[in-house]
């Protein structure tokens, strides 16, 4: 079986209190990165956290010590530029893990992702998708039809790339183009790769027909993948394109430790299972029980964390099973881990994207720790 040949590491890049100041906190997660001999190296793109911050406390969560606000995340763009211009070690690929298309105009997002990859002499990566409610609506972004906005950001931002220079002039209910000037140079011929954070049947079709990778990231399984790839790659090929050219990518975050008891009481803390909150109700039913915010929720695109107060929180939490723990993530000793990404190479993924989550539980000892095996879990991706 061909092997995944690329992977990254992905940060969630929120101001650490220890920290002298956020430029030594960003410097040393790179160069942790580039100590690991990893491909690539993502940031996340959001205003806030998807975890509820009623329950980011010491009395749920032992890395409060470390980062005392779960929503006090670093703007992503000028972070990249700032790497970019600072590190010069290990020239890893960067990327945004994901944009958002709804809060930035696609040209703005056009003109940023540019400026990147000149910047970077051609290691930028644009990760976007749609967004989600969270980052948009209590901002005075319209949610009303993400994913049409999402189709119209994509080909604003194909038509400004491929303009040449010259005026452009495109109808759009959401981004009309009236004699739009678009003059920064591709670099070396090539604009920034699109990696498309894609999971429902629409947003598939728009990565087939724009994207340079597919790149999901809330939970489903190996096999559900591999379908879903096929319809990536059908609507390539109907859009024209070569639909073998689309890389098969995947983020997904990682619980480990030296032992599977050591990670199972990490997944059951209450912290841990409202990160689940993130999956969909139908994820919930495949295994027996519904949502426990409530019928038909549709997760991460839906979730207010902000609004969840603690007693919430703490409800919905006691309802999530562990077997759907055991799902959401990559999870277990190095070895375990290992092997579940072997299943997902086996389903086509060739790139994978992991982001050490094993610090979101009780116990801020056995969180730091977990970076032990984390470190296994990297290395062994190399030889999968």
């Amino acid at each position: 079986m061909t092997g995944m040949p690329k992977f990254g590491v992905g940060i969630s890049d929120v101001l650490i209190a220890a920290r002298p100041t956020a430029e030594a906190g960003s410097r040393i997660n790179y160069l942790s990165a580039v100590g690991s001999r990893v491909d690539s190296y993502w940031v996340p793109d959001h205003l806030n956290a998807l975890l509820p911050r009623s329950i980011w406390s010491a009395k749920y969560c032992g890395a409060t010590k470390l980062v005392p606000k779960i929503d006090a995340y670093l703007e992503p763009w000028t972070m990249l530029g700032h790497l970019a211009a600072r590190n010069r070690l290990g020239r890893l690929r960067l990327g945004t893990s994901v944009t958002d298309s709804g809060r930035r105009n696609p040209a703005v997002t056009a003109q940023a992702a540019a400026t990147a990859h000149l910047l970077t002499r051609g290691r930028f990566i644009l990760g976007i998708g749609c967004g989600e409610r969270e980052g948009n609506e209590p901002y005075g972004v319209d949610w009303s039809k993400p994913v049409a906005r999402f189709e119209e950001a994509m080909a604003t931002i194909r038509a400004l790339w491929d303009s040449g220079g010259q005026l452009v002039n495109r109808e759009s209910p959401y981004f009309p183009l009236r004699n739009a000037l678009f003059d920064l140079p591709s670099y070396k011929g090539k604009w920034p790769e699109i990696w498309i954070a894609a999971h429902g049947p629409r947003m598939l079709r728009a990565a087939g027909r724009y994207a340079d990778a597919w790149y999901p990231a809330f939970p489903h399984r190996p096999k559900e993948y591999a379908r879903r790839l096929e319809l990536v790659r059908t609507a390539a090929s109907d859009a024209g394109r070569d639909p073998m050219g689309i890389t098969p990518a995947l983020w997904t975050p990682v619980y480990t430790g030296h032992t599977r008891d050591e990670v199972d009481e990490a997944l059951s803390s209450e912290i841990a299972k409202a990160w689940a909150f993130t999956a969909s109700d139908e994820f919930f039913a495949r295994h027996g029980v519904e949502h426990p915010l409530g019928a038909g929720f549709t997760g991460a695109q839906d979730i207010l964390p902000q609004l969840l107060d603690e007693q919430t929180v703490l409800s919905a939490a006691a309802r999530v099973p562990l077997s759907l723990m055991r799902e959401v993530c990559l999870n277990g000793t190095p070895d375990e881990v290992l092997a579940q990404a072997a299943e997902w190479r086996d389903c086509g993924l060739r790139y994978i994207v992991v982001q050490n989550q094993s610090a979101v539980q009780r116990s801020l000892r056995r969180g730091l720790q977990s970076m032990i095996p984390f470190n296994k879990v990297v290395s062994g991706l190399k030889k999968l």
